[in-house]
């Protein structure tokens, strides 16, 4: 892999160990001893340097510490075959990552935030579920009922992915590379997401040069088209006991917001925040500021220094 393309004076490349395989992560260090941690991973397919820079540098900037890690199979992570995306590696990944931020020098172990968007954010919700000494999380349009995402598409476009799907598990079966199909497509293409606004709402995260180095493809391995309706990470919302915001696109087409604002009504301390745009509407420009903004207020006020 090429090196990292957004550079920073005040970002550090680190990794650790997943899995038998080695993560690759930006850390930024915070301006003062024994502060917050916020540790960042992105959504569906989706590597680094698709704009997770921008927040964490305005985490970092609010006084934090902030850890960036892609997942195995991605970007600048070690793990073959690559684009292989697996559900219980990527959590792994996450237990790894959090254990790992903790030792890390400046940082407050007993104050780590987690923060995921889109199909990471669905991942902070099992993540806060299950406590790991986790002190506050944020799910940002997070992905939280397979089944309710995979019922908002097209019946031939999902017959066609779970053909796919099943393909590509016999390949497997019998050692074969994975077969893959897009990541994200037109309506009407055999991708993992295919809805109106997804082609253009995820690809202007991708810089020409990102695409062209290699860290980012438009492919993952079809069997992903199988595990995803079953996977519901807001069943689990009830055993959360952090803060956590629970940040909402209203008009989501890829991550239905009725699953979400139900699993945001269990959760004890969470906060729902509510925005009347889309799904990919809040990693750019004035989306971006609102959110972004919310989401420092809040970790502000719950890792705040103990009394």
């Amino acid at each position: 892999m090429t090196a990292n393309l957004v550079t920073t004076a005040n970002r550090q490349d680190v990794r650790f160990p997943s899995g038998g395989v080695s993560c690759a992560a930006w850390f930024y260090p915070a301006p003062s001893e024994r502060s917050p941690l916020v540790i960042l991973a992105h959504g569906l397919g989706a590597t680094r340097e698709l704009r997770l820079h921008a927040y964490a540098e305005r985490f970092q900037a609010a006084g934090f510490a902030a850890l960036v890690f892609d997942y195995r199979h991605y970007g600048a992570s070690e793990g073959e075959p690559r684009e292989l995306l697996s559900i219980s590696k990527q959590l792994d990944d996450w237990r790894a990552a959090i254990a790992f931020g903790k030792t890390l020098p400046g940082v407050d172990p007993a104050r780590v935030a987690i923060w995921g968007s889109s199909f990471g954010g669905g991942h902070v919700l099992t993540l806060a579920a299950e406590g790991l000494g986790l002190a506050a999380a944020v799910s940002q349009v997070p992905f939280s009922d397979g089944l309710a995402s995979s019922l908002s598409i097209p019946f031939l476009t999902s017959l066609r992915l779970t053909l796919g799907a099943i393909w590509d598990l016999l390949r497997a079966a019998l050692g074969l590379s994975p077969h893959y199909i897009r990541l994200v497509g037109h309506p009407g293409e055999v991708a993992l997401m295919s809805a109106p606004d997804c082609y253009e709402g995820y690809r202007q995260l991708v810089a020409p040069e990102v695409e062209q180095s290699g860290l980012w493809t438009n492919r993952v391995s079809a069997r992903t088209a199988l595990a995803i309706p079953f996977h519901a990470p807001a069943r689990g919302a009830a055993k959360i006991t952090i803060p956590i915001l629970i940040a909402v696109a209203e008009q989501d087409s890829i991550a239905p917001a009725g699953p979400t604002i139900r699993a945001a009504a269990k959760a004890a301390k969470a906060e729902l925040r509510r925005y009347p745009a889309g799904h990919f509407d809040y990693y750019l420009a004035g989306g971006f500021e609102t959110i972004v903004a919310d989401e420092v207020e809040f970790l502000k006020r719950v890792l705040r220094n103990p009394e």
